[in-house]
């Protein structure tokens, strides 16, 4: 049986995509086979999909972080064919053919039960990004993080900066976006930000060793100087967290944060998580912090995924984007 993937290959030294016809795999031992419905695309992915060195270990690949659907061959205890499942992150699209493809075959021990309250749509519109998103504010929700100041998230019109706004607005937080796209001023407010700082003039006057506490907490998505100035901006017992690196995987900070106002500095990494933390995160994200994503969503075909990838490796890409498999 052959089933349709969007497949990397190396040619000459460039990296090109295409829509191929590929031969089902053999069902391993503790492992599942999904047919998939939807799944979304992640910056990883698109490094995956142009070749950016330490991302995927061999071409050709088939990328895709993220994949819902429904089991249709099971080797594990732990699930039925009919069983409606999440696989994000561990190495799916990077060294396990991911959900870029309409079956994926993978451990069942990286596979979340679909929850009652959640589409496989949904799940999508949430996907590894919004899981990283969650698990930052989950470390905010821990740290008892005070209402009283706004909380600044970096990255607005990204995957995981949207996401985090959506459900920092949900819980009743003020949220400030820093972006430098604040000419979609419009979508960003209807996430839940109440203000728009521009990136470039946040950075304007460079980073001190401590800056006035503006903030409660942070969420940062981008690394670099970002990171450098939110750490010196959020006041006495606050948080900050970090996930990403696109502004920079360097950042300096004086001691002043830490010392003196007592932050907290936490790194996000949702894709290796244990997968009971995940489960506790999609339990959230299908009930008390559910959202309502479709307007940020852009859902796209498997033939479609090549112009959606340049895309966000240009920094132009705003929302989610879903890839609806099949007819």
């Amino acid at each position: 049986m052959t089933y349709l993937a969007y497949q990397v290959q190396e040619l000459d030294g460039t990296f090109i995509g295409d829509v191929k016809a590929l031969e089902t795999p053999d069902l391993q031992e503790d492992h599942i086979l999904v047919k998939v419905e939807y799944s979304s695309l992640n910056y990883k992915d698109a490094l995956a999909a142009s070749g950016v060195k330490g991302v995927v270990k061999q071409y050709p690949f088939t990328p895709g972080i993220d994949s819902a659907g429904t089991i249709i061959k099971t080797s594990s205890d732990d699930f039925l064919v009919g069983d409606k499942v999440i696989l994000t992150g561990y190495k799916m699209g990077m060294s396990v053919n991911g959900g870029f493809g309409e079956i994926v075959h993978a451990p069942a021990k990286w596979a979340v039960k679909l929850p009652a309250n959640l589409t496989l749509l949904q799940s999508m519109e949430i996907g590894t990004a919004g899981l990283t998103a969650a698990a930052s504010v989950k470390k905010l929700e821990d740290a008892k993080i005070s209402k009283d100041l706004p909380v600044l998230v970096s990255g607005a019109t990204g995957g995981v900066g949207s996401v985090a706004i959506n459900i920092l607005n949900k819980l009743g937080y003020t949220v400030h976006a820093l972006t430098g796209k604040t000419y979609e001023e419009e979508v960003i407010k209807s996430m839940g930000a109440v203000e728009l700082i521009n990136r470039d003039k946040f950075l304007e006057d460079g980073v001190k060793p401590l800056d006035k506490a503006l903030y409660s907490a942070a969420i940062d998505t981008v690394g670099g100087d970002i990171l450098s100035k939110m750490l010196s901006m959020v006041n006495n017992n606050g948080v900050v967290t970090s996930c990403g690196n696109v502004a920079g995987a360097k950042f300096t900070s004086s001691v002043f944060p830490f010392i003196l106002r007592g932050i907290s500095l936490h790194g996000i990494d949702s894709a290796e998580s244990p997968i009971e933390l995940k489960k506790t995160l999609w339990d959230k994200l299908a009930n008390e912090w559910l959202l309502s994503l479709e307007g940020q969503t852009k859902i796209v075909s498997l033939n479609n995924v090549g112009p959606e990838i340049k895309k966000i490796l240009d920094g132009k890409q705003i929302g989610r984007i879903v890839i609806k498999h099949g007819e």
